[in-house]
């Protein structure tokens, strides 16, 4: 026998004890709208507790439920979860139409109105409470007495008993179907996938119907005062007579516009008095309830309704420009706009966005790994990127994978699509760092890169010069050009940025490489540059043959007479550099990779280097073979490099120096920053030194020019971490670069991790890949070790991240309690960065604030009474 549940419920007045996380956001939301004394029909709130209990089999008292609405009153009941993002059942409507009801309805709506309730009623009270099959009470294209005939028949046949009659009965069945929809299996994991806790409430509120139907002006509708893509101010959406809840935007057929429009008629003009008490309501919610809100409405007989009020789903966009713009209204402080912001959702306003409204043909599918869309015609080499965009032309690149070959042509692409690899292959991290469209992991398709061509799955085939449109947020591979929206870098956003700036505690600098890569740091108000991998300069085609020469030299000054040549390129590289960062800092990294990277890898390759070297194929292909390694990562590569083959580090350093003296000659300022890669001792570091400060010397000599510069240590190898105490002494700065060194604490490569790093966090062997979010337990201990004796060895060195960690909100928050002076990540992440390192900052101090406060409090209550 079932038991009746003893847990109040509550009628929602102004005064009622209710609250989100009791009885949902729903109903939190409706109890504010009636303090503001808005027209909201009587309802009734069901807390977590009794949902639960319904679940479980126990009753409510009906009777006493039922009583604040009156014996003929028809009801709804809708889903109350603490956030609505988490979902819940659809909504009931018209609890109470029976056969009884059905008849008095008809004599004062009129049989057709009546009948359209009763309809609606037993057809979603067939599916969603009894389960029964929807195709039976589809009843579209009979008129409606036979519709409604037809449902109370099908239902009958299928449950071997009559529609239930008793309101009451009617009621406890909605609500125990509601409850245990929301306890299921299939519901539980859905909304856990939208950040839902496993044991997530459900709060049930019944209110009475306004019911859009009947005599004089009725019908339902949705306003909002914003568009949900742009953010814009206007006046949104949609009303329908004679229709109940959300049908507006369902059936577009006679609907109405909301103002006056050439097109149509609008409820503007048919119903003026609601037209204008709903704008006034929709200012009202918005300053009291300081959000933009969707507004559902229902006008009944010419007397208007506000059933309901909902946070209306943006755009990133459109939600920084609404939050910007009620901070700017005064309606909520800068600080609560810049916590209401997603630094990760900043992602989409700097690249170009498919417009979500636009048709779409998707072709294939795969890892978005650098956000933004982009169209372009399809090439298969970085050469014919290049030759497309000097003809003004926009080219998509796809490749089985990228290798630092094919970086010039990613450069000039507008996007980028692999057929293999993951979140942190070489094509994902470059893409990412420069700031283009890139899909990879595409492995649907099957590429041809002798022919030209791609296969897709369906045998579909497409080749050199097809348009395509690829969006580097979802992963989606599109047919054809499709309209993309802007990127939104407007006065909202420069506003939300600068109050940021206002409020972080840490500095953020931009990875750039190229005077491209600057300009967009300058672009995003980076505070400098925080690694420049100088290895990317040399891949231009002029300079590719000259480092190709200097490898192949065979005594030191014959490297040296090659650098040489090399000189003048980089040193306009640094001026260039220098001039764009307006004396900003600059930290640039000496030559960092394998030699073997400079060189072709397939025959025809080797043959065009042997025609341009002027050597016998055979030699050129030795030499190629004797400079590979069986693990190329941990070997001559970095500082290594520097100290075997110094002429390379003294041109570097020269360039710098004579940079630096150039931009002193003009009256301009800089102080450069150079930093040894791959450092494991603290020799090494004392090496390289000795050699650049006797450069620095020579340099000022000749030139005559006095000029300040610093050195620093990239802080790579977990050996360097750990020796942080022997290397600081002779380094100003120590700048982590978490990539290498997750690679290294791991014992992984960043490239092959793709292949089984998805079934790892599945399993639950890593929380995430530690190449996309730094690993604070075990790469983290190494940094904290390597700042602490860093610290204590040298007081005043800074200290730094410049992986692609540095963009990433969860590692800012962790270098800002470490101590560190400033990270450094791509041009495109510093927004991100520069907003989350301001959440971080206000929730610390907002927290020392509560802090202090619960202090005070406690020492009020401990002092004795007088």
């Amino acid at each position: 026998m079932q038991k009746k549940h003893s847990i109040a419920f509550t009628e929602v007045t102004p005064t009622a004890k209710i609250a989100a996380d009791t009885h949902g956001g729903r109903a939190k939301c409706l109890q504010r709208l009636i303090r503001l004394d808005l027209p909201v029909p009587r309802t009734i709130a069901l807390p977590f507790e009794a949902v639960h209990a319904l679940a479980a089999g126990e009753m409510l008292d009906m009777k006493r439920l039922l009583a604040p609405f009156g014996p003929d009153a028809l009801l709804s009941v809708r889903p109350s979860s603490e956030d609505p993002d988490w979902g819940g059942p659809g909504a009931i409507l018209n609890i109470g139409m029976n056969d009884a009801r059905h008849a008095a309805l008809s004599r004062s709506l009129g049989r057709e109105a009546a009948t359209a309730l009763y309809l609606r009623f037993v057809q979603a009270f067939a599916v969603h409470v009894a389960r029964l099959d929807a195709e039976m009470f589809d009843q579209r294209g009979e008129d409606g007495e036979a519709a409604l005939a037809a449902a109370l028949a099908a239902y009958e046949a299928e449950t071997d008993e009559q529609f239930p009659q008793d309101p009451a009965h009617q009621l406890s069945e909605v609500l125990r179907s509601m409850a245990r929809a929301w306890e299921g299996t299939s519901a539980r994991l859905l909304r856990q996938a939208r950040g839902a806790p496993a044991d997530a409430g459900l709060g049930l509120v019944v209110q009475q119907m306004a019911l859009g139907v009947g005599p004089g002006e009725s019908g339902s509708g949705v306003i909002q005062f914003i568009d949900e893509t742009t953010g814009e101010p206007c006046i949104k959406g949609r009303y329908l007579s004679q229709s109940q809840g959300r049908d507006a935007l369902v059936q577009s057929k006679g609907a109405l516009y909301l103002t006056k429009d050439p097109r149509g008629p609008s409820l503007e003009e048919r119903a003026p008095e609601c037209f204008t008490a709903l704008i006034e309501y929709g200012r009202t919610i918005r300053t009291r309830l300081r959000e933009e809100m969707q507004i559902e409405f229902t006008i009944e007989n010419g007397r208007l309704h506000v059933l309901d009020a909902v946070r209306l789903r943006r755009s990133p966009r459109a939600l920084l420009r609404s939050v910007v713009a009620l901070a700017e209204d005064g309606i909520i402080p800068r600080e609560e706009a810049l916590c209401r912001i997603d630094p990760h959702a900043l992602t989409e306003l700097l690249h170009p966005q498919i417009d979500p409204e636009a048709p779409r043909e998707v072709l294939l599918e795969g890892l978005g790994a650098s956000p933004g869309a982009a169209t372009g015609r399809i090439v298969f080499t970085a050469e014919a990127a290049q030759a497309a965009e000097a003809q003004g032309e926009g080219a998509i690149l796809v490749r089985r994978e990228t290798t630092p070959e094919d970086v010039r042509g990613m450069h000039a692409a507008r996007g980028v699509l692999t057929e293999k690899g993951g979140m942190t292959s070489h094509a994902a991290v470059i893409a990412r760092g420069i700031g283009v469209p890139c899909i990879v992991g595409a492995s649907a398709m099957s590429l041809d890169l002798r022919e030209h061509r791609i296969t897709l799955e369906d045998g579909r085939v497409l080749g050199e010069g097809d348009l395509i449109t690829i969006d580097g947020t979802s992963g989606e591979v599109l047919g054809g050009a499709v309209p993309l929206l802007e990127p939104a870098l407007d006065d909202a956003f420069n506003s939300l940025m600068r109050w940021a700036d206002a409020a972080r505690d840490i500095g953020i600098r931009a990875n750039a490489d190229t005077p491209g890569d600057a300009r967009m740091a300058r672009t995003f108000a980076a505070e400098g540059i925080g690694l420049c991998r100088t290895e990317h300069m040399f891949f231009e085609e002029d300079r590719l043959t000259l480092m190709r020469e200097m490898i192949f030299a065979d005594a030191p000054e014959d490297r040296a007479a090659v650098l040489e040549r090399l000189l003048p390129l980089q040193r306009a590289d640094f001026e260039e550099l220098f001039e764009i960062m307006q004396g900003q800092p600059v930290c640039i990294r000496l030559f960092d990779p394998p030699l073997h990277e400079f060189l072709p890898a397939t025959r025809e390759g080797l043959r065009e280097l042997a025609e341009a070297l002027d050597l016998p194929l055979s030699d050129v292909t030795r030499r190629v073979e004797a400079l590979k390694e069986f693990n190329p990562m941990l070997g001559m590569r970095g500082v290594r490099l520097g100290i075997t083959i110094p002429e390379i580090y003294d041109m570097q350093a020269r360039a710098i120096f004579e940079a630096t003296a150039e931009i002193a000659r003009k009256g301009g300022t800089v102080v450069p920053e150079i930093m040894i890669p791959l450092v494991s001792a603290r020799r090494e570091v004392e090496i390289v030194k000795t050699r650049i400060d006797s450069t620095a010397a020579a340099v000022r000599t000749e030139t005559g020019q006095d000029f300040a510069w610093r050195l620093g240590v990239m802080v790579e190898t977990p050996r360097a971490a750990l020796r942080a105490g022997d290397i600081a002494p002779n380094a100003e700065f120590l700048s982590f670069g978490t990539n290498d060194l997750t690679q290294m604490a791991y014992g992984l490569s960043r490239d092959d991790a793709g292949r089984f790093m998805s079934q790892y966090v599945r399993l639950g062997v890593f929380d995430e890949d530690p190449f996309h979010r730094l690993d604070t337990e075990g790469v983290g201990e190494l940094l904290m070790i390597g700042a602490e004796r860093g610290r204590a060895a040298r007081g005043d060195v800074v200290l730094a991240v410049c992986g692609e960690h540095g963009g990433n909100p969860e590692s800012i928050e962790f270098c800002r309690k470490a101590g560190f002076d400033y990270v450094s990540c791509s041009p495109f992440r510093v927004p991100v960065a520069r907003l989350a390192a301001a959440q971080f900052a206000l929730r610390e101090a907002a927290g020392r604030k509560k802090s202090k406060l619960s202090q005070r409090l406690m020492e009020v209550f401990a002092r004795p009474a007088e």
